[in-house]
């Protein structure tokens, strides 16, 4: 069986995110998203709870702050209080045998601090303790190919390719993608991912704004 996985999704946990886990079941179905990574800030409390619900594949994932940029975790079983140093990201992630994936690492406004720079500045130094690059984010901005970068990067470091939508909004779910073979688990994952062909559309940066509202509103009303 092949999957069709969206290796970045958002939902209402998300402080910049309203979709309820709901709808992002009834759009993933609609679009043939048969495998989903939730990857919320700060917290699995979505992942968790979609996990146990929906009728296709859900990796726990979290997207955790750090002062270097944002780290995501997946096959997580616990949550990581954000923000917090990248090393103990890091180690926290390792700790409980997830997988570290840089999302979006080449985006000059939610990459890696300095990854713009010629020698990839912090980014080469994270490199030996990442198992996986986002090499395409369909929210990221279009100035300088943040996309292409990273597919350079992860090929020149050995690194597995993802991809996922970054979907804070249901019609962004499914915009990119990952074909992949089905597995049972972290291990057979990274054999899959590694066999994965990756398909995605960039989304219009005006998505940004519904974001943005989105977390002001969480702000004021806290």
């Amino acid at each position: 069986m092949v999957l069709r996985a969206d290796l970045h999704i958002h939902t209402e946990y998300s402080f910049d995110c309203m979709m309820s886990l709901e709808t992002i079941i009834n759009r993933c179905t609609r679009r043939g998203i048969n495998c989903a990574a939730i990857a919320d800030h700060g917290t699995i409390a979505g992942a968790l709870q979609l996990k146990a619900k929906a009728p296709f594949e859900v990796i726990v994932g979290e997207e955790i702050l750090t002062p270097q940029g944002e780290i995501m975790g997946l096959f997580l079983t616990e949550e990581i209080p954000s923000p917090i140093p990248v090393e103990e990201a890091l180690g926290r992630i390792k700790a409980q045998k997830g997988l570290v994936c840089l999302p979006h690492p080449f985006d000059r406004l939610r990459g890696i601090k300095g990854a713009n720079h010629h020698d990839c500045g912090n980014l080469q130094k994270l490199a030996d303790h990442v198992d996986i690059i986002e090499v395409f984010n369909s929210r990221a901005l279009p100035f300088g190919n943040p996309n292409q970068k990273a597919r350079i990067f992860a090929e020149a470091h050995g690194l597995l390719c993802s991809a996922g939508s970054d979907a804070h909004v249901p019609s962004e779910i499914g915009r990119a993608y990952v074909e992949l073979p089905q597995f049972a688990g972290k291990e057979e994952f990274c054999s899959s991912l590694a066999q994965g062909q990756i398909f995605g559309r960039r989304t219009c940066p005006i998505v940004h704004v519904p974001s943005a509202w989105n977390s002001l509103k969480r702000r004021l009303f806290k």
